[in-house]
């Protein structure tokens, strides 16, 4: 389905490029002058069409993940203030902490911990591409102290109109582990600590 889109939209793009090549071959001036002008106006006529294209394509999905990049530098990753040490019990067998629960809002990680979990959108979510900044922080309850946070950024859609699903780009990458990976720690003794 998608294919045929593609080849549909790449027929009516060339069939208007075709025309206007046309029209453009079909004014031929005498005059020196006019025919510089006429030469002129056809490049720029090349430039805009094609260049329009390659925007459309590719150059607006460049342009915002640089963009994403460059926030992401200046304040994105993970920041861990305090790990926290946990019994092994309190982990699962691929090393993660067991008690998460992301569908309970701010109690996600228990009666101990205060999660804070922000998204704001930088661009409307109408807009094509949307833009994300991503905040997830942990407190203490006991003293309020943050013990960690990570903030990410992220681009969705921007890509050709089609039938499928719209790209994504984010920063830091979220294979690289999150904030509770780092944040939450095995220790030897039966005891949960602050290091």
């Amino acid at each position: 389905m998608s294919a045929f889109y593609i080849l549909a939209l790449l027929a009516i793009w060339l069939f208007i490029g075709k025309v206007i090549y046309r029209l453009w071959r079909r004014w031929q001036p005498a005059v020196l002058r006019r025919k510089i002008l006429h030469i002129v106006i056809g490049i720029l006529l090349f430039s805009i069409w094609f260049g329009g294209a390659f925007w459309e394509v590719a150059g607006k999905k460049m342009y915002w993940d640089a963009k994403v990049r460059k926030m992401c530098a200046i304040d994105g990753g993970v920041r861990v203030y305090e790990t926290v040490a946990l019994p092994a019990e309190k982990f699962n067998k691929w090393g993660q902490i067991n008690f998460y629960r992301p569908n309970q809002g701010e109690n996600a990680l228990g009666p101990e911990y205060l999660v804070k979990d922000e998204t704001l959108f930088l661009r409307a979510e109408t807009e094509n591409p949307t833009l994300v900044r991503h905040h997830f922080q942990v407190l203490r309850r006991s003293d309020g102290k943050l013990l960690g946070e990570r903030i990410a950024y992220g681009r969705g859609g921007g890509d050709f109109p089609g039938p499928w699903h719209p790209s994504s780009f984010s920063c830091p990458d979220p294979r690289e582990g999150g904030l509770l990976k780092v944040l939450f720690t095995k220790s030897n003794s039966k005891e949960v600590g602050h290091e």
